[in-house]
């Protein structure tokens, strides 16, 4: 039988991976996900491979820059306030002084693009400077071509979730921006329950459909400085120690928060949107 789950709480979207994001009240979801979610990345020109704070030793930075979408353009704003845009005939120059590796800023994805993940554990045990073992992600591979989304194009997390790893962590309080959902759905079930949603389908308002493909492994990411906020180890070990899970088969124990989805009936999501379990 469908299951009111709750409501959409916010609508997040991060124009450029791995930099800070915006948050919007409503957004057009579409196969490819939420619309500008993901659309731009940086290429380091020395390796050809994505920029992803997932490494946190050469990309932490990163979350030092916010994006935003403006007229079909990203505006980048650096620490400081300077402001720059992807239409800039000098972008790529500047960013590349400021992170201090050759890129490029682009919307169209390398073929069979990857990335860089250092493993969560050896950054939390060495450092976030320290060069630790990591394992190379092909980005996309349970979303259509065009984006650079981790895996699906859609990552929802409840506030149950939220709730549960701010209980348990010494600050008393976790940001949701740490996790970078598009979705955050108001819960009141149990802690971990997007677990229980996976194979099934959720509706979002009237006109959206998402199939949940699996939880969402958790990286080095939430552990990190977001602009302002300072580092947070527990944002992963918390997870760590509550819900390890295999989120497909083969892949092993990951702490994981949070559910990937793909779109089965495009539409508009607003907040405050009812979400359905069917």
């Amino acid at each position: 039988m469908p299951t009111h789950l709750g409501t959409v709480a916010a609508i997040r979207r991060h124009p450029v991976k791995s930099m800070l994001g915006e948050e919007i009240t409503a957004a057009d979801v579409s196969p490819g996900g939420v619309t500008g979610d993901r659309a731009w990345a940086l290429i380091d020109r020395e390796t050809g491979k994505v920029a992803s704070a997932k490494n946190p030793r050469l990309w932490r930075s990163l979350l030092t820059l916010s994006a935003t979408l403006h007229d079909g353009a990203v505006r980048i704003v650096l620490p400081g306030g300077k402001t720059v845009h992807s239409t800039d005939a000098d972008i790529d120059d500047v960013l590349s002084a400021f992170l201090g590796r050759p890129v490029t800023l682009t919307s169209t994805p390398p073929a069979a693009a990857t990335l860089d993940r250092a493993v969560p554990e050896e950054v939390l045990a060495a450092g976030v400077t320290a060069e630790v073992e990591a394992e190379e992600i092909t980005l996309g591979l349970g979303a259509p071509p065009g984006g650079f989304v981790d895996f699906a194009p859609v990552h929802l997390i409840g506030t149950a979730t939220l709730a549960a790893i701010a209980a348990a962590s010494p600050r008393g309080t976790v940001e949701p921006v740490r996790y970078r959902p598009n979705l955050i759905i108001e819960t009141t079930g149990a802690a971990y329950g997007e677990n229980g949603w996976t194979g099934r389908e959720l509706a979002i308002g009237d006109e959206v459909i998402l199939r949940v493909l699996a939880p969402t492994p958790r990286c080095a990411i939430p552990t990190l400085e977001h602009g302002e906020l300072p580092r947070d180890p527990a944002a992963l070990r918390v997870p760590a120690a509550h819900n390890r899970v295999e989120p497909v088969e083969g892949l092993g124990l990951r702490a994981c928060a949070g559910v990937y989805a793909d779109v089965v009936r495009s539409g508009r999501v607003r907040q405050d949107d009812g979400v359905t379990l069917l």
